[in-house]
């Protein structure tokens, strides 16, 4: 057993939790920053996805490191990929030329981004980053948690890092479990929050949004790439779910905000958007022709959606049978495509499809680690829900809820995919328009625990509210606000509720956000705005 101390300890190397450790950095604390994976980034590098944004995000609406990030990434191609004169000369160069983003890339070099935000903070040893390392146990005295086991997946070791805070930024909030941290999992009933797209009758904690393993492809015409039929394949390409106009493998989707059915190919040449250029994450044409490589593409689409069953609330046994169902999902799907597959010159399959598991880093070719839409969630000093931000749910009232304890903003439609249900079985999409909102600190503070803060998808929201504060952005500036917080209370001596219930020490603690770069409110001419991606 090994040992090592630090002022703040952060779990989980997503978004949220390199957004935690550079602010607590920037204000002079030392940090470890563990990271279940190989790869920092979360859902950016090792869940490769491509940032979900607002319509607002070049301009204003992030934190600036998060401003910082999306720059380095940019800068990255134009430093080394042999980019035209024309998409260098692009100041907000989208390597992908996705429809889905502003800055479609690839993961590998949101790795390098952040790699570089974070290495003079390395090389002098105030931070410490334990990749491979997950947690699997919490030493708790009364109302604090004073540290954290990790098991080395690499060697088999554990080590126990104490810190005088902690910060859980892990996918799915393990330290919430972990430490006896009160906290909810799946749906809330109407009648908890009054609110209009939850459940009717009882909450159903296993009813949670379904999650996806990504895999990029390039295409090869003239080429066979086919992969070998997926053991479940026939399961699969037989599935056609009750709520579902057609059966899941097929080119049919669904309008998320009319739930109405709809067709479209991967490959749609005569068409303005088509699958292929969703999330497209590099964009052949903006290379000159010294570059010898393709389009490569990310296959984070509707039909990869698993949702047969949770990760939370259930036993080790049936999570691993969930985790590897979404597995053999996602090949399944390209095998179709490859094989069955109507395609757009009137045949059947597409073979030149090639799996890119160089890209994701793995050996297979899926993300190193499943697509998380929702995790567990603290039972906070303040919870919001629909009602703060849901434009049917406030009715007659112009904007989202105003918070006086603001640590930052966001903006997304509350946009759930289909989940895994209670008893009647899977839920369709809930997809509803919100407003832009603010993040309030009260979400950030456990009813109880004094020195545990999120720094992910697991604050005070609902399972409803979490489909629009669960985005990239979002949880950068979560994870920033949490690691801002930690290092305000250590220098000044407060813990993170009286920071709340004092107004001065608010000020002061707010006062530190603005001048990491953090906004705390929107613009008065967006803040009523119904605009979205």
């Amino acid at each position: 057993m090994h040992e090592q101390t630090c002022d703040i300890l952060v779990v989980g190397g997503g978004l949220g939790g390199v957004a935690a450790a550079l602010a607590a950095l920037r204000l002079g604390r030392d940090v470890v920053l563990t990271e279940e994976t190989d790869w920092l980034g979360g859902q950016l590098t090792a869940q490769a996805v491509p940032p979900d944004e607002h319509p607002w995000i070049e301009q204003f609406g992030c934190t600036a490191t998060y401003r910082r990030l999306r720059d380095t990434i940019r800068a990255y191609y134009r430093r080394g990929y042999p980019l035209t004169e024309e998409a260098a000369a692009t100041v907000n160069l989208n390597p992908g030329k996705g429809h889905v983003s502003r800055l479609c890339h690839e993961p590998r070099v949101a790795v390098a981004a952040i790699e570089e935000m974070l290495a003079p903070y390395r090389s002098s040893r105030q931070l410490r980053v334990l990749l491979r390392h997950r947690p699997v146990g919490a030493h708790v005295d009364g109302d604090r948690v004073t540290a954290v086991r990790l098991l080395d997946t690499g060697s088999g070791d554990e080590l126990t890092v104490s810190a005088r805070y902690v910060l859980d930024a892990t996918e799915l909030g393990d330290l919430l479990e972990l430490a006896g941290v009160e906290h909810v999992i799946g749906s809330e009933s109407r009648d908890d929050f009054g609110e209009p797209h939850a459940v009717e009758g009882p909450a159903q904690p296993l009813d949670q949004q379904s999650f996806t393993f990504c895999f990029a492809l390039d295409h090869r015409p003239g080429e066979d790439h086919t992969i070998d039929r997926p053991a479940t394949y026939d399961f699969w390409r037989a599935y056609a779910p009750d709520f579902w106009p057609a059966p899941l493998l097929s080119w049919v989707q669904v309008a998320p905000e009319t739930l109405q059915p709809y067709t479209k190919r991967v490959f749609e040449p005569d068409q303005d958007f088509d699958l292929w250029r969703f999330r497209r994450i590099l964009h052949r044409p903006h290379l000159t022709d010294s570059y010898a490589g393709d389009d490569i593409t990310l296959v984070n689409w509707q039909q990869i959606d698993y949702w047969l069953g949770p990760l939370l609330g259930v036993d080790d046994a049936e999570r691993d049978r969930h985790l590897e169902g979404a597995r053999q999902l996602s090949l399944s799907f390209l095998y179709w495509m490859q094989t069955e597959a109507p395609n757009h010159l009137g045949g059947t399959g597409h073979p030149g499809l090639r799996l890119r598991p160089d890209v994701t880093d793995t050996a297979d070719g899926l993300a190193k680690y499943p697509y998380i839409r929702e995790s567990r969630r603290i039972r906070a000093e303040f919870t919001v829900t629909e009602l703060h931000v849901g434009v049917e749910a406030r009715g007659s009232l112009l904007g989202a809820e105003e918070f006086r304890d603001s640590v930052g903003i966001g903006s997304y439609r509350i946009d759930l995919h289909p989940s895994t249900g209670g008893p009647a079985g899977p839920r369709q999409y809930v997809d509803v328009a919100s407003w832009p909102f603010q993040i309030p600190l009260g979400a950030l503070l456990p009813v109880r625990v004094e020195n545990l803060l999120p720094a992910n998808k697991n604050i005070g929201t609902t399972h409803i509210s979490n489909g629009c504060y669960r985005l990239h952005p979002v949880e950068w500036n979560i994870g920033e606000a949490a690691g801002a917080l930690a290092a305000h209370c250590l220098d000044t001596g407060a813990v993170p509720r009286q920071v709340r219930a004092d107004a001065a020490r608010l000020e002061s603690y707010q006062d530190t956000l603005t001048g990491l770069g953090v906004e705390l409110a929107w613009p008065v001419e967006v803040r009523t705005q119904k605009k979205y991606n």
